[in-house]
Order: C-alpha cells, then structure tokens, then sequence
C-alpha cells in the first residue's frame, strides 16, 4: 500500500496535467476495532480501515470540489476531473482561494498525539465484559445498553500548490457503559465513559462501571419542578455546550452572513471580566490539540475573549477574506479551548452557596437559535435547598437568552472535564427560567 505522500505525489501529477491556477487536497488513512458487549454476551466485533481523499482546485477564483474512498489510479483520476468540471462551472467567488503562503505550515510541531494500541479481540472484550459486570453488581441496577471499547488510529496530510505537505497523526481509545436503574415503576438510564489518546490513561473499567451505576441510581425519583426563576449550575458534563455557542457566534462565517447574536461585537464585554477563553492548540497530549487547521495553516495560542470582551472573531480563511481581516487558523473549528478564570471553588463549593437552584447534569434537545441567542432545552438533574442537594428532577425546561446567560455566570469551577475539546469546569449562571412539565 503506497503511503499518503505517495498517493499525494500522485495526485498532484494528475493535477499538472489540468489548467488550475491552484489546488489543496486533505488525504487521511485511519484503522480501528470496536467491540461491544451487552449483558455478558459479544454483541459487535468490528475492524475499521478508512482512507479518503478530498480536493480543491481554483481557476482564478472559482472553486470545484471532489471527495473520494477509491485512491486507486483511475480513482484519483476521476476525482481530480471531477473538481476541475465543477470549478468550470461555478460562480467567480473572489473570496476564495489559498491562504497566504507565509501563514502556512511547512513545519508541524510534535503534540505526543499519536499511541497506536495493539488491541486484540480477546483484550477487547474482556475490559468491555469487567466494565459492565461492575455496574451490574448493584442491585438497583436493572439492565443495561452495554459497554463498549473502541480504538482508533490514523494520520491526515494537507498539502497545496504553494509546496506545502504536512502530516498529522492521532489515535484516541475510549471505553463506554449505559445502563438501566429501577426502583418500582421509576427507570432511569445513565452513560459513562473514558477517553484518553495513549491507553494507559484511561480510567480502569471498574471505575466506568462504578460511576454509571451510582449515576443512573442517583436519578430514581426525580420529580418535576414548579414554574419559577432561579439560579442554575450547569455540571462540567454540560457546562462545555454554553462556550461552544459563543465561540459559534463569533464564527466568522456567522458574522458575515450577519446570523448571530454577538455580530459586530469585537471588544465587546460578552463575559464577566473575570474570564477569558483561550486556544491552547499545541498543549502536548492533550484532547483537541492540533498543529494546523484545514486551510494548512500553523495553528497559534490566542485569546477569542479576554478579560469578558472579545478580541477576535473565528476565522477560517474564507471568511477571514470575507471581513478583510486575517485568518485565525481555525478552519475546521478551534483546538483546545480553555476557559480561564479567578474562582478557586468546585462544583460542590458552587452548591454550599446557593440557597435554593438547580443543578443541570444533562440536556436534552437543540432549542438555541444562534441568530437571537434563545436558549430552551430539556435538562434533567438536582435541586438544590439551603445549600445541599434534595433530590433530583427531570422533565423540566430551562430558559434564557445566551447574551443573558454569558454575562449572568457568577462561577466557573477548577472542576474541569478534560475528556473534550472545551476544557472548563461547572458553570454557575445566575439566574435561568425554568418550566416543569406540562407547563
């Protein structure tokens, strides 16, 4: 089997045989195993080997694209063809086009990304079976949905007609369970897992099989909750979602479309001064770390927001061009992203100094609009009275507008969850709405 810069190096002779002014491509090869177990029984056994190949080619300022799985020789071929009848067709875009040569990534830092794991069925299954017979072993719980364990591997090489070919390689392992709790007619579910992109750091399978089970058992007898206003701590789990919005709405992409509730906001307070949001893309074996985006462009350590105003908008290079501003090399979303702030408390410190609130564990649904900041989800989790937990709840909905919600938080918690891409601990914001059922 040829390897990517092989393949690369062939699909670039195909692309001097066209009149394109200029091109990029994105190969990747990736291979993995999964292995599913539900009940004590093999239920999945799967192997996965991927590669794909995407072009780019402009004539002047028209752009066609091509994608393909097929990179044999006459593969390559028809989609190299492919992308250039498109760019023959499409409609002069002079926004398109490369980034400039100086930003790109001709030497690509190593972040420790890459821990192949030789994972063989038999491991596989037996870490699956440990972690569901560990949850199974309380007798609230009921039944279950399984436990899964999956690895992947792989490495993507970007390169263009500016002479650039950089490659990146990455592998993540995770171990998941979801089970059942019940207690008379009450059934409550529960997920857990583990994540980590060298296997030796995920958590054992006892301790996944521990925390579902002591999750879905601390949900039995969840009541609803009277209409009302109050403050809300969002835990770890979910707190990321919040800051995912407002990095959405300083896209660059919304900003020009004129679709987001934070438009034209450059050094606007959008935050308690008290925070700042921080892309950290080189952190070394990190979640989410990354050493060039999309566009091939070296990535940067940079603040979007500091000190509560927002210093940059997201921007890939397209719509970098679209606001004649300069790409943050964040094609492809951000890397790293790191919610920096002066409280020393956690969650439970949140909890002692609340009088009454509700602690949200889980959401459910996707009723933000991006371009008015209305937020309405489904959330599930714990009141809270005189600063302890009472009992849990679900059914309810809790409201507000993100604008409101983003300058409303009080807290953010040291108690951050390092298994995503948005590292930041539970979210206290002072005041939501929140509806019970059938209100």
């Amino acid at each position: 089997m040829m390897s990517l810069e092989q393949t690369a190096q062939q699909v670039i002779q195909v692309l001097k045989r066209h009149n394109v002014s200029d091109y990029e491509m994105s190969l990747s090869a990736s291979s993995g195993v999964s292995t599913a177990v539900r009940l004590g029984k093999v239920e999945t056994l799967e192997y996965h080997l991927d590669k794909s190949l995407d072009v780019n080619v402009y004539m002047g300022h028209a752009k066609g694209h091509a994608s393909s799985v097929d990179l044999s020789e006459s593969g390559i071929l028809k989609t190299v063809e492919s992308a250039c009848l498109i760019a023959k067709y499409t409609q002069h875009d002079p926004f398109s086009g490369l980034a400039p040569k100086e930003l790109m990534a001709f030497e690509v830092p190593d972040l420790d990304l890459y821990h192949p794991w030789e994972l063989d069925p038999s491991h596989s299954i037996d870490l699956a079976t440990r972690c569901e017979s560990q949850a199974l072993e309380y007798g609230a719980i009921d039944n279950s949905d399984g436990a899964e364990v999956s690895s992947y591997q792989g490495e993507g090489l970007y390169a263009n007609s500016n002479g650039m070919m950089s490659i990146q390689k990455g592998a993540k392992h995770s171990l998941n369970c979801s089970v059942i709790a019940k207690q008379g007619m009450d059934m409550q579910t529960a997920y857990e897992y583990t994540i980590a992109l060298d296997a030796q750091d995920l958590q054992t399978p006892e301790w996944v099989g521990d925390q579902v089970a002591k999750i879905a058992i601390s949900k039995l007898g969840a009541r609803s909750l009277a209409a009302q206003k109050c403050p809300v701590i969002f835990s770890p789990r979910v707190s990321g979602g919040i800051f995912s919005q407002l990095i959405s709405a300083l896209g660059g992409s919304r900003q020009y479309k004129k679709s987001t509730f934070l438009l034209n906001s450059l050094d606007q307070l959008v935050l308690p001064d008290t925070l700042s949001i921080l892309e950290n893309p080189f952190a070394q074996k990190t979640i989410g770390a990354k050493a060039f985006d999309r566009d091939g462009v070296l990535k940067r350590k940079q603040h979007f927001v500091k000190d509560g105003r927002v210093q940059s908008y997201v921007l890939s290079q397209y719509s970098a061009n679209q606001l004649g501003l300069q790409t943050t090399a964040n094609a492809g979303g951000v890397n790293n992203l790191i919610i920096e702030h002066q409280y020393s408390g956690d969650l439970n410190d949140m909890i002692k100094s609340m009088d009454k609130g509700l602690v949200v564990t889980e959401l459910m649904g996707q009723g933000v609009n991006g371009t008015t900041g209305d937020y309405s989800r489904g959330a599930t989790g714990f009141w809270v009275e005189h600063g302890e937990i009472q009992y849990p709840v679900s059914g309810i909905t809790i409201a507000g507008n993100l604008k409101d919600m983003l300058l409303g938080i009080e807290h953010v918690g040291t108690d951050v969850d390092h298994r995503g891409n948005i590292k930041v601990g539970s979210v206290l914001i002072n005041q939501m709405t929140i509806a019970g059922e059938g209100e």
